[in-house]
This record gives structure tokens, sequence and C-alpha cells, in this order.
């Protein structure tokens, strides 16, 4: 399954944010997009995901044209916003299965190690780490073969970063993941491509020394 992006561009009044920026994603990889705050990297997701109008994007889905809005109506990206999308006010087993109705997936979450201990919760009382965690569990265990994730790793403890990475591993073999984060040392050791959002461009990488480089880290 392969899904291709390709003249992406954005700009805020007058202000190019990114211009024909291009991005392909098959099943069995992890591309990783870095880049500093503000460079485009979460709006370029919105906008594939259909969130976020963009002055262009084309979108190919096993080289067939769709468009943004559709992803969401053919479930075919699940998409991880930098902001907690979940409601406060309920406990994390009554969020449960407001998003699965069948009952493996239920199990696979509510008997997690991590999640056990907190599924009397509400979530509104729950440390940020515990809620990304759960956060990215729930849209782990989507049916869509593709995945974006805004910055997964953000506020999560070692403990969970590892169990995190184990998870999106195990994905592998029937999703594609695309990954946006901070934390870079965490995406190199999962990501399988990675990118860099740099002055409206995005730019291959293969080493950290690439993306001192670049400038986005200190040399």
């Amino acid at each position: 399954m392969e899904l291709a992006i390709s003249n992406a561009t954005k700009f805020f009044g007058k202000k190019s944010i990114f211009k024909d920026v291009s991005l392909t994603l098959k099943t069995g990889e992890i591309v990783a997009i870095f880049g500093r705050n503000g460079c485009g990297k979460s709006t370029l997701l919105k906008m594939i995901f259909g969130k976020m109008k963009g002055n262009s994007i084309n979108i190919l889905y096993n080289n067939e044209v769709i468009k943004p809005s559709e992803i969401i109506k053919e479930q075919i990206v699940s998409y991880l916003p930098q902001e907690s999308f979940l409601p406060k006010n309920l406990k994390v087993r009554d969020i449960i299965p407001i998003y699965f109705s069948e009952e493996k997936k239920q199990d696979r979450i509510f008997y997690d190690p991590f999640i056990a201990k907190i599924s009397n919760t509400v979530t509104g009382k729950l440390s940020l780490g515990e809620l990304r965690y759960f956060e990215v569990l729930l849209i782990a265990q989507m049916d869509h073969q593709f995945m974006m994730l805004d910055e997964p790793f953000s506020m999560l403890e070692p403990i969970y970063k590892d169990k995190v990475k184990e998870l999106l591993i195990s994905l592998l073999d029937f999703k594609g993941i695309i990954i946006t984060d901070h934390y870079y040392n965490d995406v190199f050791e999962i990501s399988t491509n990675n990118k860099l959002m740099h002055d409206g461009k995005l730019y291959n990488i293969d080493t950290v020394n690439d993306l001192k480089d670049f400038g986005y880290l200190r040399k």
C-alpha cells in the first residue's frame, strides 16, 4: 500500500510556509519529519488529513487520486494531533468502548500493563505522559493502513517511550507511519526514512550530523 503526497503548498496570507512539498509513505515504513517549531510539520499533516485546507495538495492512494476530505471518510489515515483530543470528564475504561466495539481490540488496550493501572482514572487527572500514551494506543489500534503521529513522545517518561517504540515497530507489517517529534534520538531508533522541513522544503536526512548541517541542531 502506498500514500503519495505531491505539490503540497501552504501560505498564511502572503507568507509561504512550504511550497511544492512531496512525500511518499508505504506500509512497512516509518517516515520521520523533523523541523523547528513553526516550520510547517503539523500544518502538512493537517492538510493530508483534511483538517486544514492548503493552497494546493495532490494525494494518491495506491496510484488513485483521493481528496483530503476522503482520507477520513474512507478511513485511510489515522491521526494523532499535538493537542489532546479525549474528553476530560470520562474514565479511561469508559473511553475505550467509544472507539472500539470489537472486544479483542478493547482488550488489547484494557490489559496493557500501563493502562490497567489507570483504567479507573478520569482522563483529566492523568499525567501528560499517561494521557499521551493512552492516545497513542487508541490511534494504533484503528484499522487505518496509515498513521500520522504529531509528537507522540512529547512528555512521555522513558519507560513509556520504549513501549511506544515497540508498539510502532510491531505495526509495520500492515501499516505505514509518519512521525514528527523533537526527540530525534528516539525517532532515529525506529524510523526507516528521515526528512527535514527547512525553509519551506523537505530534505532527505540520513544522520544526526545532517540535522546539524541544516542548523536544526547545534554542532
